[in-house]
């Protein structure tokens, strides 16, 4: 499958993202993206440690991934490459069903990509969903 492709599939089979690293400010992009991509219908679940607690998009901003209760189908991650490893691997011990792993511009982790590639878990890394999603027409 195409890198579009697997874009493409991605977003549009999954609806529940726990956005790791939102902003409270709106002039972030974390901030941005997570309005963005509530506005096109996705439930987005703010992850900060420094936020947890207040409400924002609708939804209680978690201070972990293993805060969240329910099923999760994508990890959006705005976090320095250097700090993906541990999300990743938080992730995917939380979310036995997780189906993507996404990585925002400038964020890449090879190791950690590979490990989610290897337990089945779709991965893209130094993409922006705000970006892809009119990009493809979706």
């Amino acid at each position: 499958m195409d890198q579009d492709a697997q874009i493409s599939e991605i977003l549009q089979t999954c609806k529940t993202i726990a956005l790791v690293g939102w902003s409270p400010k709106p002039d972030r992009p974390s901030h941005r993206v997570a309005a963005y991509l509530v506005s096109k219908g996705y439930r987005v679940i703010p992850v900060n440690p420094g936020q947890a607690g207040q409400t924002a998009l609708g939804e209680v901003v978690l201070a972990k991934l293993s805060d969240i209760e329910g099923p999760v189908d994508m990890i959006d991650i705005f976090r320095r490459s250097e700090e993906v490893g541990p999300v990743v691997d938080e992730a995917m011990a939380r979310f036995p069903h997780l189906k993507a792993i996404w990585m925002q511009l400038g964020v890449e982790d090879q190791m950690a990509a590979q490990r989610a590639t290897m337990r089945g878990v779709s991965v893209v890394m130094n993409r922006c969903p705000a970006i892809e999603i009119p990009r493809l027409g979706l």
